[in-house]
């Protein structure tokens, strides 16, 4: 009944068989940028022609899913594999609060140390409330080098961020550029031993601040609001754009494994005094960020692996940030956690023309989400389920057919609906339990 062999087969002509030992791993993270935010995800303004270029030459995950609709909880489900409600992350972390991803967590990059690997962040962490040493930092999460902010920076000429734990002062030039400065010194300082780097960028998230040369693109615009943001997503393009290029010239293209994506859907207005550059696009899906609608979480995803990975070809199978923990392990010989709960599944076997075994459903749990009754989603197939807090109102998806969610099928999918309330039921965290293993 929920069995979907027709986006199945479309993912496995995505791509293409091939053996490639250890490879590098880049993954690159945008900040409240939308899904439809890309000239390669139908944007029909925004000028984003490198992240283009790696669209047509590697696949576009149509049904690619951040961890959460909002910030924080995303993260920690791309670095855990895990749902964030399971490791105490539940909504964003605020500077001084206290809440911090704990050290029981095991992390990808720590994983991928054990492997060989040597590893990088470079950008916004936004795992713990204080950079002052009382709290983890990436560096007790596995990160040999890492450059970071522990949630927001000036975009241009920051003063925030940390270096390896010390405070790096004042810096000239905008954030997104910085990062992936430090992204490509990393890789000339790597020597020939495999890596794994994370860039994090702040953009497109509040506040913008983007350099005049980009405004400039956008000069017909009216709205400065408007040229600020659109400039801001080509400048991150831009700058995708350097380290693609950095490794091709390093001969890094073949065995390197990248990842474009988004931490979750575009900043809405939601009468937030500071939220002025609510410009993004969810592309055809209803809602934004802080949504369990669509658009909240599913996000624009672009893989390039040229060595394995079949060009200008396109995946609407669903993947999600919890599933980056098994792959990339997989990816690098080496095992994921055992002894926790992971909410992920290895999608290599897609790369091998096989089927991927999900036996626990894409789920999303979101205590403070503003779209109504809405706080709970699980998804199977082309059949999305939401539900309210208590799990009293309920509402059934064809997201496939009806990206927009207007049409609620429960009524007239009760076998569906069903089962789909079933594995809500067993997957809900409830708001009080403490982090956990489990």
């Amino acid at each position: 009944m929920l069995s979907t062999p027709l986006s199945l087969a479309i993912a496995l002509a995505c791509f293409t068989a091939a053996d490639t030992a250890k490879p590098n791993i880049v993954v690159l993270v945008a900040d409240d940028l939308g899904y439809g935010d890309l000239g390669c995800f139908g944007h029909p303004r925004i000028k984003t022609p490198h992240l283009d270029r790696m669209a047509s030459e590697g696949v576009r995950l149509t049904s690619f899913y951040s961890g959460a609709p909002i910030c924080s909880p995303s993260r920690a489900a791309l670095f855990t594999g895990r749902n964030p409600n399971r490791v105490g992350v539940r909504d964003w972390i605020k500077g001084g609060s206290g809440v911090h991803l704990p050290r029981t967590e095991i992390t990808i990059p720590q994983r991928l140390k054990s492997a060989g690997y040597t590893t990088c962040l470079s950008g916004k962490w936004h795992l713990n409330s204080r950079f002052d040493g009382s709290e983890p930092t990436p560096g007790d999460f596995g990160f040999d080098h890492w450059f970071a902010t522990q949630n927001n920076t000036a975009h241009q000429n920051p003063a925030n961020f940390i270096r390896n734990g010390k405070p790096v002062g004042a810096l000239k030039g905008h954030a997104s550029t910085l990062v992936v400065d430090e992204a490509l010194k990393f890789i000339g300082d790597v020597g020939a031993k495999p890596f794994a780097l994370f860039v994090t960028f702040h953009a497109p998230h509040e506040q913008v601040a983007t350099p005049g040369p980009y405004k400039a693109i956008y000069s017909d615009l009216k709205d400065p609001t408007m040229r600020d943001y659109y400039g801001s997503v080509s400048l991150i393009d831009h700058e995708v754009g350097r380290l693609l290029e950095t490794l091709d010239a390093r001969g890094l293209r073949d065995q390197t494994l990248v990842l474009f994506t988004s931490d979750n859907g575009p900043q809405a207005l939601l009468g937030y005094p500071n939220a002025i550059h609510s410009h993004g696009s969810a592309g055809p899906f209803r809602g934004m960020k802080l949504s369990m609608y669509e658009g909240g979480y599913r996000v624009p995803g672009i893989l390039r692996w040229p060595a394995r990975v079949k060009a200008a070809t396109e995946c609407s199978v669903p993947i999600g940030f919890t599933d980056l923990m098994p792959s990339l392990c997989a990816l690098a010989g080496v095992e994921p956690p055992v002894d926790r709960t992971l909410d992920g599944v290895n999608f290599l076997p897609l790369l091998d023309g096989k089927p991927v075994d999900r036996p626990r459903p894409l789920h999303w749990q979101f205590d403070y989400a503003d779209n109504g009754p809405w706080r709970v989603s699980v998804r199977r197939g082309p059949w999305k389920l939401l539900a309210d807090a208590k799990q009293e109102q309920f509402a059934l998806y064809n997201v496939v057919e009806d990206a927009a969610e207007t049409r609620d099928r429960a009524a007239d999918q009760p076998e569906v609906f069903k089962a789909m309330q079933s594995e809500l039921e067993r997957l809900y965290i409830p708001e009080n339990k403490p982090a956990s293993l489990d």
